[in-house]
């Protein structure tokens, strides 16, 4: 906070991930004990790979004080500093920290390729295209005359950001360009894993801004309970926006108080991703795709989390689809190999696939819980990867999994009714237009018709890829955002830098007379013989 780590007399302890696989209910209450006070933190087990100080109230307001005063300071520093400069030694930065990156995010819990897919996703937020891409948005000149027109974004002040609990360090990462702005920044490490977010911001991104000139309060991370440390954001009149993760129903009504409380919300929520494959598609390659909804056991909000086929294609893509599964097991996150997680509450889950069953949905592969090694056991922590076929899109939103999002690993797979491609095809754009959600949709078709007309019908979605992976990380393009229920009424693709800044019209003349600036142009007409 305001350029100095602070200790606490509360501390959150955090737990190698791999711990948890091996006694689950003794690392927690080990944890439990340490964070009570009723154990000595001076030896400490390896299972404990690190602490985080936990802030009171005080130290909460003070860093949205520390903030506020350094925001007009920092808004004045030219753009290529705020801007080039920053990214580009953060870019260096993170490059050169991107295996310790990694293994922090795996000591957390992320799967070793999920952590090395994160990092790089955060390089690309960074790279000199995406930072040409922000440059051109936060300022452009035009010369009219004697004048010199411009049309700049200026930062909004104090940003304020609440990352999810499942990818907090990458989502920390995303708002810090919203420092390249001219903003401020806070950041709530969350408890239930403050490492990465405290490490990356303060070892890493602290150091970059200091070196630039940046004053100390520009950033500040502070670790806490979410709901105390929101109220005081809504209740601090030094807080001008909050970007907030959470479900659409909690991010919903969070987006209301924002209003009423004069903050601009800016809602990263639920995501219901449809994939659609057309006819013609490479039916080998969308299978591999798809399988990305199983990455994490589907505890990511950028997945895929239904499939809309063509008749034609169905078979071959839920034959490859059933092989690809087949490669994505459990075990632990230090392995290679392994892009399973933990599920430790499953009951949705069974909930959900009884419910899609009950409905006419078939199981093509998947279905139970399982061990570690993959033995299948109804007290397991991980879950298989399921796909479900649902025969027909009328009545498929009744069902549950393809209503809303999910968040474990279950793909309903919606094989469309026979028909001309002309209907299916408005029926297609018209299903996944109407997705209460907006997060990503994907495409796989081969026929430049059908892209285009895709492409140029679909209006939900913060990002439409097309005959790609659904989650891979592009420059330029958008990490997240979206619309409905994924961004809320004020939704759309988010470039933090972009979103916490607000357009400001600038005219520079050189001495214009102010009567001709309000009348000349009308003279002139007339002069043109109007």
């Amino acid at each position: 906070m305001n350029g100095k780590q602070l200790e606490s007399s509360e501390w959150v302890y955090v737990l190698h991930s791999e711990s948890l696989l091996d006694d689950v209910f003794t690392s927690l209450r080990l944890k439990r004990k340490l964070e009570q006070g009723r154990m000595s933190p001076d030896e400490l087990p390896d299972t404990i790979v690190g602490r985080v100080a936990k802030a009171d109230r005080e130290t909460v307001e003070q860093a949205l004080k520390a903030a506020a005063a350094a925001a007009p300071e920092w808004c004045a520093v030219p753009l290529d500093t705020r801007l080039n400069a920053f990214a580009e030694r953060l870019h260096a930065r993170l490059t050169e920290k991107a295996r310790e990156i990694a293994q922090v995010l795996v000591e957390e819990g992320h799967p070793l390729p999920l952590a090395r897919w994160q990092v790089s996703g955060m390089l690309e937020v960074f790279a000199p295209e995406s930072v040409d891409f922000y440059r051109s948005r936060m300022l452009q000149e035009f010369q009219r005359g004697e004048r010199r027109l411009q049309v700049r974004r200026q930062p909004d002040g104090v940003v304020c950001l609440n990352p999810p609990q499942n990818a907090p360090l990458s989502s920390a990462i995303l708002g810090a360009t919203s420092m390249m702005a001219g903003n401020s920044l806070v950041v709530r490490a969350p408890r239930s894993g403050p490492l990465g977010v405290m490490y990356v911001l303060q070892d890493i991104v602290a150091p970059v801004l200091e070196e630039i000139g940046a004053p100390p309060g520009v950033l500040n991370v502070v670790c806490g309970d979410p709901a105390p440390m929101l109220n005081a954001w809504l209740e601090s009149p030094d807080v001008d926006d909050i970007i907030y993760f959470g479900s659409s129903e909690m991010g919903v009504e969070f987006e209301k108080r924002c209003v009423e409380a004069g903050k601009k919300p800016i809602l990263e929520l639920a995501g219901n991703d449809v994939v659609t494959v057309w006819k013609d598609a490479d039916t080998e390659l969308a299978a591999e795709a798809l399988i990305e909804s199983f990455y994490g056991s589907g505890q990511l909000c950028m997945i895929p989390n239904q499939v809309l086929v063509h008749p034609d294609a169905a078979p071959a893509l839920l034959e490859n689809l059933a092989a690809q599964v087949e490669k994505v097991r459990p075990g632990r996150p230090s392995d290679p190999d392994v892009l399973l997680t933990p599920v430790l509450r499953n009951e949705k889950f069974f909930s959900c696939l009884e419910d899609a069953l009950g409905k006419g949905a078939e199981l093509l592969c998947g279905g139970h819980a399982m061990q570690l090694d993959g033995t299948r056991d109804p007290h397991g922590i991980f879950l298989e990867p399921t796909v479900l076929v649902v025969r027909g899109m009328a009545g498929a939103r009744e069902i549950e999994a393809v209503r809303h999002e999910t968040f474990f690993p279950l793909l309903p797979v919606i094989v469309a009714e026979d028909a001309g491609d002309d209907e299916l095809l408005r029926n297609f754009t018209e299903f996944v237009d109407s997705n209460a959600y907006g997060l990503r949709n994907s495409l796989w078709a081969r026929d430049p018709g059908v892209i285009d007309h895709f492409t140029a019908r679909i209006r939900g979605g913060g990002l439409l890829k097309v005959n790609d992976s659904h989650i891979g990380f592009l420059s330029c393009l958008p990490t997240h955002g979206g619309t409905g229920l994924t961004g809320g009424v004020f939704g759309e693709a988010n470039y933090p830098i972009l979103r916490t800044s607000h357009i400001q019209g600038v005219s520079i003349s050189t001495g214009s007379r102010p009567r001709d600036a309000v009348f000349g142009a009308w003279q002139a007409l007339v002069d043109q013989g109007l």
